[in-house]
């Protein structure tokens, strides 16, 4: 990226950092907008890596701040931490690639059980949504979830936000959330043969 956050790369981003005065002052001195790239982009880039894989991982990862940064004077600084916003242009971005995703997951469904193949992409993905020896079957599942369900299965499962801040990466209800995240379920369980790979029945929310 030539991005001009990007030509002097010295920001070292506070934890705690308040996402939305950083991003409001960058309006006026672009490079402050470093530290926002400084604070999350390895954790959006273990994100869009897990669905994509490393090699697209590295692309949609740039272009997600790239378009951030360029969007910045539409970021809502009413809310402190830009997360679900990046997780969201990160998703947006993720949707150009459905077919590489589905092709990820179907290729886990073909991997024989007695298989221990190294730790990769496909195995950190059902790792994080089922503890269950059931990789293979779940993958081909989540692939035919349809690409909304998909979304909130995958945000639930690997990025840490909670169903509030899913709904705002996605720009949806928070009880839009929750009904794809019901049908993904029971989807899923069927798939299973019952067994549960997400949440308990009762759980609505974190």
């Amino acid at each position: 990226m030539n991005e001009p956050y990007m030509a002097d790369h010295r920001h070292v981003a506070a934890p705690s950092q308040d996402d939305a005065v950083v991003i409001e002052r960058s309006w006026d001195e672009p490079e402050r907008f470093g530290a926002v790239f400084d604070a999350h982009y390895a954790e959006i880039h273990r994100y869009v890596s897990r669905r994509l894989g490393p090699q697209a991982g590295d692309d949609v990862s740039a272009e997600t701040f790239a378009l951030a940064f360029r969007r910045r004077r539409h970021y809502d600084v009413s809310r402190r931490s830009a997360r679900p916003w990046l997780y969201g242009i990160a998703t947006n971005l993720i949707n150009r690639h459905r077919r590489d995703e589905v092709r990820l997951l179907r290729a886990v469904d073909r991997l024989r059980p007695e298989a221990n193949p190294a730790q990769g992409h496909e195995d950190e993905v059902t790792a994080k949504v089922s503890a269950q020896a059931v990789k293979g079957v779940l993958a081909r599942a989540v692939a035919a979830l349809p690409a909304d369900q998909r979304d909130v299965v995958l945000l639930v499962a690997l990025s840490g936000l909670s169903y509030e801040e899913v709904a705002q990466a996605l720009g949806v209800p928070f009880g839009t959330v929750s009904s794809r995240l019901n049908r993904a379920r029971k989807k899923l369980r069927k798939a299973l043969g019952g067994t549960n790979p997400l949440f308990d029945e009762g759980e609505t929310g974190r």
